[in-house]
């Protein structure tokens, strides 16, 4: 939420029960005034008796806590463990929440639930608790009491913990005002107060959470509350209740009124805050005004009115705008006033189709005439119009007719996106899922990839019927294929062909739960893996019938090799397996069970994507897309690329120019090395520092950055992106010193060329920003972890990515800035410090 932004809920909409939690007691006891010095100490036992007041009358019946409460001494050893369980906790980093230094000698930590909904609240409604002792007889039983009111003076529903002090030897007084008010006076508010007001922001969530940080403030509130208190004294019993919280603040509106109670002036010039209900309503005069101008009788007017110079000028830059933004009343007015001039460009389609109140049935008709007349769009506008933003079916079937228009090889950039387009249909049996079969039925490529996207989407109960009615649809119409002229299968056995990849992923996921339950080191699992293969589940060695490998449905398989697969060293054990291919080749897979792949496989497929882009523009900057594919919720396959992580090749060869100038050796070129070697090592940590820095790549370290014998660098674990890091001060981009050196250090003409290869991949890449964010855009009703927590931020934190604000020169001297402050960000040179430490001692 924005900081102009203001959400709430009104209390008469609220049609909940009065809900919070009696948590604990703290402070001391008063000694009983009947009590002897010789008496034999007895165990307090305490309840807490709530109740409502509505302008100052009592409203329902009082509520008591468990009688007697939990008390926490003969369950002393219990607290104990649990005391060295949260101290662990605590030094691990763990603990986010703040531990109380004294501790809680009473604990009822009970939910409370009144028979009064939020919506029959008053502005001056009080909770009115009072603690009683039934330990020491029916008369002397009163320990104190406290009342609070439920509304704040800015008419804001309290929320969060509220410490509340006792008035000893007095039961709560609900009248209004209180004789008994809960909160510390004003005057006597010190910095404890303060700090605990502040702490009860932090648990709401209004403060952001930093843990490294909050570890640290909260062990110095603790020192400063032990000083305070030793200075004071700690006489006082406070009891501290937890209201509950919504998703929004509440506002108070009395029922049936369509206007708030205005909040108290005081004589001071304090701000007063005032909330309009109407707030975000359509104002009646604006919307006839609307209608008026946009009436259907202007349409002969407008169909020869041309704009002038300035709303020109004003339209071209609404055309400019990225496809996240919305358009104001005054701009959605300018396109349509000039929307026949317009439909000779068709960049504005969108925009216009924007504008359309879709509401209105005449409106909606003309505005549907003009689309089919308007100059044909390209295929990354009608992404956009796939996008849940627009519903239309009319137009959501223009945007498919658009999209026959592309081949094969740019359909397949887009498939994993049209597919999750399919949620936001009106129906099953959409234009878009028919034509995505069809498409499949004449390339298996495509037919291969559409069935696995949309059997891992079948996991998602609130779309799997949608999901099966096209991997329905897809079976059907494929088993009706004829076999080709040429000798090519039939549709029965192309499609027998594509269930047998699910049957071997399916072994291969078990093979992976057996080898995980063998103990020993990773060389023993490897053994085990190549007895099962050699023996149980010698089938595998050779196949009866070639499967089309999931990865490349264009290759045939034809069994698994035993003597070349292994496990790797991991927590989750992935199987690196060579298989056998039809021509007499091997290609190597990894296969992981465990882990949710259907992030890395975006990411993966925009590397790709931007990859064709550079090289539309004749700049190949020898970037590795390697093959991934979700083939579940936590299983999936990964083209596998010998290399060697950079963590590995600085712990053996001391730097990167001593082990590319084993392989590639020239004593006439750069360093030792071959000038095209080094060439490619440049380019491809170009490509990837820019690429990366676009997606929001974090968790960047030496172990996930590979680099392949001929100089090619690429990225792999793509855990976070979209700005999320587990790191504090993350760099712009990965761009360690070795890097820098390997290129010959800051003032090499070979670190001057990495920049300008940076520098022009930035605004390659920055031209075909509207059709990464509309891929992005049909992304965000998936399940990938950092898209789904919050598809909108995620969005806007990519397009901030392409500064649209600047032109191409800027942004050079933009880039190059990021560059140098990668290079000389030093935090991150730390972690990478104590990240080897950790992988050393694992």
């Amino acid at each position: 939420m924005s900081g102009k932004e203001f959400r709430f809920f009104l209390s008469c909409d609220i049609n909940r029960p009065v809900t919070f939690r009696v948590e604990r007691l703290l402070g001391p006891l008063p000694p009983s005034p009947t009590k002897s010095p010789n008496s034999e100490e007895i165990n307090a036992e305490l309840y807490v008796e709530c109740a409502l007041y509505i302008d100052g009358a009592p409203f329902g019946l009082p509520i008591r806590t468990r009688f007697p409460p939990l008390f926490l001494e003969s369950f002393f050893i219990l607290f104990l463990i649990l005391d060295f369980i949260l101290l662990f906790y605590f030094f691990l980093g763990v603990l986010g929440a703040r531990l109380e230094s004294g501790g809680a000698s009473y604990c009822w930590n009970e939910l409370i639930t009144m028979s009064t909904k939020y919506r029959d609240l008053t502005a001056h409604s009080q909770l009115a608790f009072t603690v009683w002792d039934v330990s020491c007889g029916k008369d002397e039983g009163l320990i104190g009491g406290a009342t609070i009111l439920l509304f704040s003076n800015k008419m804001q529903l309290k929320t969060g913990k509220q410490k509340l002090r006792l008035w000893p030897g007095k039961e709560a007084d609900g009248s209004f005002p209180t004789t008994t008010p809960g909160k510390v006076p004003k005057h006597e508010r010190g910095e404890v107060e303060r700090l605990e007001k502040l702490v009860n922001k932090y648990e709401r969530g209004q403060i952001q959470c930093v843990d490294w940080l909050d570890r640290l403030t909260f062990k110095a509130m603790e020192k400063i509350k032990e000083r305070e208190n030793c200075k004071n004294g700690n006489s006082s019993l406070y009891l501290v209740v937890d209201f509950c919280s919504l998703e929004h603040r509440v506002v108070f509106q009395e029922s049936g009124a369509n206007f708030l109670l205005p909040s108290p002036i005081a004589s001071s010039n304090e701000l007063v805050t005032v909330w309009d209900p109407e707030i975000g309503k359509i104002n009646p005069s604006e919307h006839k005004q609307l209608k008026l101008a946009r009436s259907l009788t202007r349409g002969i007017i407008d169909r020869d009115l041309k704009p002038s110079s300035n709303e020109r000028k004003s339209i071209q830059r609404i055309l400019k705008y990225p496809p996240t933004r919305l358009l104001n009343g005054d701009e959605r007015q300018l396109l349509w006033k000039f929307r026949f001039s317009l439909m000779s460009e068709k960049r504005a389609l969108t925009k216009f189709l924007r504008c359309v109140e879709w509401s209105d049935v005449q409106e909606a008709k003309q505005a549907l005439e003009l689309m089919n007349r308007w100059e044909m769009i390209d295929v990354c506008d009608a992404l956009e119009l796939l996008s849940p933003v627009f519903e239309r079916e009319e137009v959501r079937a223009y945007a498919v007719s658009v999209l026959e228009r592309a081949d094969d090889e740019e359909l397949q950039c887009y498939l994993l996106q049209l597919v999750q387009a399919l949620r936001f249909e009106r129906s099953d049996k959409s234009r878009l899922s028919q034509f995505l079969v069809k498409r499949s039925l004449n390339n298996i490529e495509l037919g291969s990839f559409l069935r696995w996207y949309v059997a891992v989407e079948l996991y998602d109960p609130a779309y799997a019927k949608r999901f099966y009615s096209t991997y329905e649809m897809l079976e059907e119409n494929m088993a009706k294929l004829a076999a080709g002229p040429s000798g090519e299968e039939d549709g029965f056995k192309l499609w027998q062909s594509l269930v047998r990849q699910t049957e071997l992923t399916a072994q291969l996921c078990s093979i992976t739960k057996d080898l995980r339950n063998v103990r020993g080191n990773t060389q023993k699992k490897t053994e085990k893996l190549r007895q099962l293969l050699s023996g149980l589940l010698s089938e595998l060695t050779y196949f009866e019938e070639p499967i089309r490998s999931p990865l490349a449905p264009g290759v045939l398989i034809t069994g698994i090799v035993p003597s070349e697969s292994t496990i790797f060293k991991s927590a989750l054990h992935p199987l690196r397996l060579t298989f056998r291919t039809h021509n007499g080749g091997t290609c190597k897979v990894i296969f992981k069970k465990g882990d949710d792949l259907r992030q890395d496989q975006l990411v993966v497929q925009m590397v790709s994507l931007m990859d064709r882009l550079l090289k539309l523009e004749n700049l190949d900057l020898h970037l590795t897309p390697y093959k991934v594919l979700a083939t579940g919720q936590d299983e999936g396959m990964l083209e596998f690329i010998p290399s060697r992580s950079l963590a590995q090749i600085l712990q053996e060869h001391r730097s990167i120019i001593n082990y590319l100038q084993k392989f590639h050796p020239d004593e006439h070129g750069p360093f030792g090395i071959t000038a095209s070697c080094l060439e490619t090592f440049i380019k491809s940590c170009a490509g990837y520092s820019v690429i990366t820095y676009i997606l929001g790549v974090g968790d960047r370290h030496l172990d996930n950055l590979l680099l392949t014998e001929d100089g090619r660098l690429f990225h792999v674990d793509f855990g976070f992106i979209l700005g999320r890091d587990p790191k504090h001060f993350p760099p712009p981009m990965k761009l360690c010193k070795e890097m820098v050196e390997a290129m010959g250090g800051a003032e090499s003409p070979y670190y001057t060329r990495f920049k300008s290869y940076c520098c022009e991949a930035y605004n390659i890449i920055r031209k075909s920003s509207n059709l990464i964010l509309n891929l992005f855009h049909l992304m965000a009703g998936s399940n990938i972890p950092d898209i789904a927590s919050d598809p909108e931020k995620g969005i806007l934190k990519l397009q901030e990515k392409f500064r649209l604000d600047m032109d191409d020169e800027a942004c050079i001297h933009f880039f190059q800035d990021l560059i140098n402050e990668s290079v000389s960000a030093l935090f991150p040179q730390m972690v990478e410090t104590i990240h080897r430490w950790a992988q050393y001692w694992r």
